[in-house]
Order: C-alpha cells, then sequence, then structure tokens
C-alpha cells in the first residue's frame, strides 16, 4: 500500500488555498448573497464559522474543515482531521452538538481497511466530544480527504468572534507552534518518533476550553490557529478589532525541536504562500531569529486557540486553559491602538 502522504499534493491545513488567491477569488465570486438579521456571523470577518440565531437563547454554529493527509497512519489522520473541524465551534464559543462526515478517497489505491481506519479515528474523535457522527457523503477521488461538517449551540450572548479585541487586550495561545514544520519533516522521513508522537498529541487535543472561556466577560475574541498560521490569524484579529495586534516573538510556545527543524530547512510552501498573501500586513523587528517568519506563517493543522482577554482577565484564561489540559498555553502579546496590522516583535 501506498503511503497516505504520497497520495496527496499537500496535507493538514496547509493543504488550503493561499490567502491571497483566496481573497481574490471571493471579491469576483459574489459571497456576500442574502444576510438575514438571524445571521449573526457569516463571511465579512473571515471568522471561523457561521452562527445562526434561533432563538433568544440558542444560536447554531455551523463549519466545515477536511483536507490530505499530514501522516500516513489512517487512524490518527481520521482523528487529526475531525479534532481539527470541530476546533471551529468551540473557537466560536460553541459546543458540538453533531457531525457530518466528508469523505473522498481513491478506492482502487485504498485498501477497504485503511479508509475504514481513517473513519473510525474520526468516530473516536466525535465520541470523545460527546457528538454523533449522523451522516455524510462519500465520492471516489484521485487523492485521499478526510473532514467533517461540524454543528454546534452558543447563547448568542457568549458568541466570540475573531473580530472583538480591544485596545488594551493581551493575547494568550493555548498550543505550542510547529505543526507545519513536523510535518515537512515527515513527509521527507526525517522526523523523530519523539517529535512525532508530540505532533499527534498536539493535533488531536480538542479545544474545549472555547466554550469556558466564553463564558468569561472579560474574553473579548477567539480564534483558532490554523492554515494561516500565527500571523495570518492574529492578522484578521488585528482587522476585525481596526487595532494593533502584537506578539513578542520570545514569548511563543513552539514544540520541541521546532525551531532547529526549520533552521535546517524544514518548511512548508504553505508558509511562502502565507506570507506572499499577507506579509504587507506585518511588520517583523530588527533582530528576531532568522527562522521566525517562517514559524509565524507555519501551516497549524488543529492548531491552538487565540484568545483577546482583558488584563484582568489574563489568570482565569490560563487557569481554564491549564484545567483542559493545555499546560503549554502563555501570554504571547497584546493589543494596542493603531493602524490594523500585525507587528511581530
Amino acid at each position: 500500500m501506498p503511503r497516505l502522504t504520497s497520495l496527496s499534493h499537500g496535507g493538514g491545513c496547509g493543504c488550503k488555498i493561499a490567502p491571497g488567491v483566496l481573497s481574490d477569488i471571493l471579491k469576483t465570486s459574489g459571497a456576500a448573497g442574502i444576510v438575514p438579521p438571524e445571521l449573526l456571523v457569516g463571511i465579512e470577518t473571515a471568522d471561523d464559522a457561521a452562527v445562526y440565531r434561533l432563538n433568544d437563547d440558542q444560536a447554531l454554529v455551523a463549519t466545515t474543515d477536511f483536507f490530505m493527509p499530514i501522516v500516513d497512519d489512517p487512524y490518527e489522520f481520521g482523528r487529526i482531521a475531525a479534532t481539527n473541524a470541530l476546533s471551529d465551534v468551540y473557537a466560536m464559543g460553541g459546543r458540538p452538538i453533531m457531525a457530518l462526515a466528508l469523505v473522498a478517497m481513491p478506492v482502487n489505491q485504498l485498501p477497504l481497511d485503511v479508509i475504514g481506519a481513517i473513519l473510525r479515528g474520526g468516530q473516536d474523535v466525535c465520541r470523545a466530544a460527546g457528538i454523533p457522527i449522523a451522516g455524510g457523503h462519500t465520492i471516489d477521488s484521485v487523492e485521499p480527504i478526510y473532514g467533517l461538517v461540524a454543528m454546534g449551540l452558543v447563547h448568542p450572548d457568549r458568541v466570540r468572534r475573531n473580530a472583538g479585541a480591544r485596545s488594551g487586550d493581551v493575547l494568550v495561545l493555548g498550543k505550542p507552534l510547529g505543526v507545519g514544520v513536523y510535518s515537512a519533516a515527515l513527509k521527507k522521513e526525517q522526523l523523530q518518533d519523539v517529535h512525532y508522537r508530540e505532533m499527534i498529541a498536539n493535533t488531536t487535543r480538542l479545544n474545549t476550553p472555547g466554550p469556558l472561556l466564553a463564558e468569561l466577560p472579560g474574553v473579548h475574541a477567539i480564534t483558532d490557529v490554523t492554515g494561516f498560521g500565527l500571523a495570518g490569524h492574529g492578522l484578521e484579529m488585528a482587522r476585525g478589532a481596526g487595532a494593533t495586534v502584537q506578539i513578542d516573538w520570545a514569548r511563543v510556545p513552539l514544540l520541541p525541536g521546532v525551531a532547529d527543524l526549520a533552521a535546517a530547512g524544514f518548511v512548508t510552501g504553505a508558509s511562502g504562500r502565507n506570507w506572499a498573501g499577507y506579509g504587507e500586513g506585518v511588520r517583523l523587528a530588527d533582530g528576531l531569529p532568522a527562522t521566525a517568519q517562517a514559524l509565524a506563517t507555519d501551516p497549524q493543522t488543529s492548531g491552538g486557540l487565540l484568545v483577546a482577554c482583558a488584563p484582568n482577565c489574563v489568570q482565569d484564561v490560563l487557569t481554564i486553559f491549564e484545567r483542559e489540559g493545555f499546560g503549554q498555553a502563555a501570554v504571547i502579546g497584546g493589543v494596542q491602538a493603531g493602524p490594523a496590522r500585525l507587528e511581530l516583535r
């Protein structure tokens, strides 16, 4: 059987269409369409999911995410893809209620038990999240693709957007960076076993702090860091707030060994495409490590939550992360009045 990653031209959230290209596509697509008053969150700020008010106490969170293999183990691929898809519900402050599977497989190249293992991985993650996979759709495809349509519920007053950050807020990141670097090394068979285990643990950890964080009045914005990297999603937060997001690079947590791997050239092509797409909105301070740009734009698959909160709320945010098993969560910067850009210093 061929390696799963050999059947695809990209993997994980590194498969995303480059941000600049995506922006151009949306400009010509007439994507705005109908915007009913019940639609609390749509496409206007490139947020993590759509949110539709059902009544005074409930809003539906709806999202979808799918991609090609980032690892060769089919079961782990299924787990990673499902965890990543559910993350967008958590990032809006919602709790998942059910999912639908999206399955596209080269059925003439992959044994049926391998395809079954991918689906079983997704099922196990949804079981851990307490939700069913209630249906889905399958097609015969040239490349293996798996993901979910994920739905959740949130109180309309507790929706947390990527656009709600305020001047004076503190930024907290829930997971360390470096998944894209790990995946680049894995594809070239240069990733150590200990780092592979770190990669699996990081990408299959559900972002369960999301709805707990949304209960805190001092939490003003939440997004999850995925395919556009920390810099890209931080820039979306800055543009949504009309403010400057400042990130202190020395405080950003990295997965073990990632800095050395990046210095050795294990960087994804998506990192360069990300920079080409939004680099004009990012200011890099003098004296940063040579790898800072590559790591800030490194595409994260099933990455961590990025939280903007009032200073007096920081300890409560860190406590929730710690209690939910996110021991590497860290304060990484803040939000200041100024032009809508990201500053890496």
